[in-house]
């Protein structure tokens, strides 16, 4: 499999308060969402921003920056974080412009915390957490595994926000690149209900096992943009600074459509709509 750096940087960017490049830079952007599944902004918020963040999430693990012997574990999970530098990195204008644009203006709930967050540290260990997968959004009663069903009830976005500089060497999330398009078939038998990550695990694999792959590295500041269905993974961590990642979903604030009278399809649904043999464009809605 090809390995590659994510650079599907189309059509917005600038240091956290960059705005959509005309409507060229638009149309490019949702190209490459529709193709690859995903989209890169660098500098999506300020540097500063990320630092203030990763000073808080430093506090949270227990470990002393400067002294690798108390990096004991290779991931430490943080749960949500809602102070005001986390509340900043996720409200900047670039970052609205391209939610508009990939799912629709009204159609996303703005967020004022971001989490979870998987801090993962130079480690003899492998992590016990590295297998491919998509997000589950929602825990049925009774159920142990979260669940997501073709319309990707509760998750518009997969999003990857970067808190420390992540080269090859630092655990990058591995992608396989425009595995969401070969989602929607294997979800669409379960309809409303859906189904559990778990249980959809050996088959997400074989159906995407054919996809390149990428590395999602990148400069503290950057944000990926994902696809709710697109296949990714954790790997080990071989290099010898910790990273930094939160991996929030943008919440839709009403549920995706796949059949709509008007056909104002935001790129998300386009593309859940192709992946189950249909031909949309995909365009910007408002």
């Amino acid at each position: 499999m090809m390995i590659g750096r994510m650079d599907a940087n189309a059509g917005i960017g600038g240091d956290g308060g960059g705005t959509q490049d005309g409507a060229g830079g638009g149309a490019s952007m949702v190209e490459a969402f529709l193709r690859d599944g995903f989209v890169k902004i660098e500098g999506a918020f300020p540097r500063e921003t990320a630092e203030e963040c990763a000073a808080l999430l430093w506090q949270e693990t227990g470990c002393d920056p400067g002294d690798p012997a108390t990096w004991t574990e290779p991931v430490h999970w943080v749960g949500g974080m809602a102070q005001p530098p986390f509340a900043a990195a996720a409200n900047t204008p670039v970052l609205h412009a391209a939610f508009d644009l990939l799912v629709g203006a009204g159609r996303w709930v703005p967020r004022d915390s971001l989490g979870s967050f998987p801090l993962r540290f130079p480690h003899e260990e492998e992590p016990d957490d590295a297998g491919w997968h998509i997000e589950g959004s929602y825990l049925p009663e009774g159920a142990d595994w979260y669940f997501t069903n073709v319309r990707s009830r509760d998750r518009a976005l997969l999003m990857l926000f970067l808190f420390t500089d992540v080269d090859e060497h630092d655990a990058p999330t591995r992608v396989r690149v425009g595995s969401h398009l070969d989602m929607p078939p294997l979800l669409a038998p379960y309809g409303e209900a859906g189904v559990s990550g778990l249980a959809l695990a050996p088959a997400l694999v074989a159906a995407s096992g054919h996809r390149p792959v990428v590395q999602a590295t990148g400069r503290a500041g950057d944000v990926f943009l994902c696809h709710p269905f697109l296949v990714h993974a954790a790997q080990p961590h071989h290099g010898s600074r910790p990273r930094f990642l939160a991996q929030p979903p943008l919440y839709p604030a009403v549920p995706l459509e796949l059949e709509r009278a008007d056909g104002a399809y935001s790129p998300v649904e386009s593309a859940i709509r192709q992946g189950l043999g249909g031909s949309d464009g995909g365009g910007p809605v408002g």
